[in-house]
Order: structure tokens, then C-alpha cells, then sequence
């Protein structure tokens, strides 16, 4: 994964990282806290009720300070060597290329800020650890991540790790913006566990949803039009697809219960979320994304 020499816009990402998250309401503690939190995923700071319509709408709840991020990620080239400034290319990458996307589909897009935090943080889905893992907040309109979660996702999930797994995550995340913008976002209320549920259906979508930008990253446009993304390779996009397998429900059960069991899934299996990454890699088509019609995942 190699970036271009485009201009990052920094103001899409919120940099709080260091700045104290205020006290936590969500217990849970070391590996088994952090699946559960994975599992949950979305829903787990109880999300639902979508902002969808105003650009960064978490802006007035959260604080930060983007004055690093400024004075060190000036351009794509940045990214290839600073981990938080290909957080800021990415991010940048996702945004625009759904800017284009959406419209096509008579939806308007709205930016969500990426709000970098350290340990703990305060969102409008109420008050999150690093445990959660990465997380989209309907109703803040925010994609929240501590970067320790990449490390993590090597260290404690066993993926390989790379940019383009760390970027796949992120992918992931604005698939539930885009799921709100849409309105499909609240159809997993209610039915919330189990290998057909309407939560494993949502986060399989947004599984493919993140494969549509890997389609399209090397030929969107950054923010000043110049290429932020210059090549994607097989071997990335592999990062991506073990990356994928890592946090599948089969495995992360099996390694913190010992057993696999379907009732309880949110998420989907490792295949099942390799496979929807890659029907939305492969065809670049929001309509070959639709897990919601789907017989089988």
C-alpha cells in the first residue's frame, strides 16, 4: 500500500489522544473484555437513532488537539512513514470516495469525523475504553479507535497486521456511516445474536462496504484532487482479508471460550466476513452488498 503525494486534510480526524476520557461505565478487563466488546461492535455503547444528515456532528461533543497531526501529516507521503498520518490519508480516501459514491444512489454524504483517543473516551453513545475496540457512534456521527487496537489485532488476535489491514478497520467503521446515511443502520434493534441476525447481516454489509473502497482507493482523489493512494497489491489486500478472519465471531470465540456457538454471533464468521469484503472488493457495486436479501452469508 503506497500513498501519493496528495494533501491530507487533517480536520477530518480529531486528535485526543493523551487528553483524559473522563470516568468509565464499561466494565470488563484484558482479552475476554475486548472480544466482548469486538462482538458487540457497534451496538455495544447501546448506538441506534442516527445522526445521518450534518457534516461532523461529534465536533461540539468531543475535544481535541489536531496540532500534531497539522505540523506532521502534510501529504500522502507522510502516510507511508506515520501511522497516524495514514489514519489521516485514509480517512480522507473513505470520505471522498463515498462523496462520490453515494450521490449515485440519490443519497447526499455527510462527513463523520475519526476521533483518535488514549484509553478512555466520551461519546454520544455514552462513555467508552480502549476495550471496546473501534467503534462508529450513530448518534454522534463519529468513528472513535485507539491506535493501540492495531497492535492488539496482531498481538492478542493473531492477524498479520500491515497499512492495509489497520486501513481495512477503519473501512469497516465508516461502512456504518454510510449505513446510517442510508437508514439501514437500525434494522439490527431487536434482533441483535445469532449466525442470520439482523447485527451480523449489518456488520457483514459494512464488511463490503469497506471492500467498495479498496476497489476504488487508487483512483480516488484526495482532498486537493491529487491521488492520496497510489497502489493497492494482492499482498494488501490479503492483509485485509486475514485481517478480516482475525475478528470473524468463530475464532474469537473459539479463542476465548473454546467452543464456537452461532446463537450468539454479531458479527459473522471469519469466511463469512472475508467473503462479503471480497463481493464488495471484486464488483465495487453497492448493490452487491445487500446481506439483508441474502439467503445465505
Amino acid at each position: 500500500m503506497r500513498f501519493g503525494k496528495g494533501r491530507l486534510d487533517t480536520s477530518q480526524v480529531q486528535d485526543a489522544r493523551g487528553f483524559p476520557g473522563g470516568p468509565v461505565a464499561i466494565g470488563g478487563g484484558g482479552l475476554i473484555g475486548l472480544i466482548v466488546a469486538l462482538l458487540l461492535g457497534l451496538n455495544a455503547l447501546g448506538g441506534g437513532g442516527g445522526s445521518g444528515n450534518s457534516t461532523f456532528p461529534g465536533m461540539d461533543q468531543v475535544q481535541g488537539d489536531n496540532s500534531t497531526l497539522q505540523q506532521e501529516c502534510k501529504t500522502g507521503e507522510d502516510a507511508n512513514t506515520k501511522q497516524d498520518c495514514r489514519v489521516v490519508a485514509v480517512v480522507n480516501s473513505v470520505q471522498e470516495m463515498w462523496s462520490n459514491e453515494l450521490p449515485k444512489h440519490g443519497v447526499q454524504y455527510s462527513e463523520a469525523p475519526t476521533h483518535l483517543f488514549t484509553g478512555a473516551a466520551q461519546t454520544g453513545c455514552g462513555q467508552a475504553t480502549s476495550e471496546v475496540g473501534p467503534f462508529y457512534c450513530p448518534r454522534d456521527g463519529t468513528v472513535y479507535i485507539d491506535l493501540d487496537f492495531y497492535h492488539e489485532l496482531q498481538s492478542r488476535f493473531g492477524a498479520k497486521g500491515g497499512p492495509f489491514a489497520q486501513s481495512y478497520v477503519l473501512a469497516h467503521e465508516y461502512g456504518h456511516h454510510v449505513q446510517d446515511l442510508l437508514g439501514t443502520i437500525d434494522r439490527a434493534n431487536g434482533d441483535r445474536q445469532g449466525a442470520e441476525s439482523a447485527s451480523v447481516r449489518l456488520e457483514l454489509q459494512a464488511d463490503c462496504y469497506a471492500g467498495i473502497w479498496a476497489n476504488h482507493a487508487s483512483t480516488t482523489p484526495g482532498p486537493d484532487g491529487s491521488p492520496l493512494i497510489e497502489q493497492l497489491t494482492r499482498e494488501d489486500i490479503d492483509d485485509g482479508l486475514n485481517a478480516a478472519a482475525a475478528i470473524g465471531d468463530d475464532r474469537l470465540q473459539q479463542q476465548s471460550q473454546g467452543r464456537v456457538n452461532p446463537e450468539t454471533w454479531t458479527h459473522g464468521s471469519s469466511a463469512e466476513r472475508q467473503r462479503w469484503f471480497l463481493n464488495g472488493y471484486q464488483s465495487g457495486s453497492l448493490e452487491r452488498c445487500d446481506t439483508f436479501s441474502a439467503r445465505s452469508l
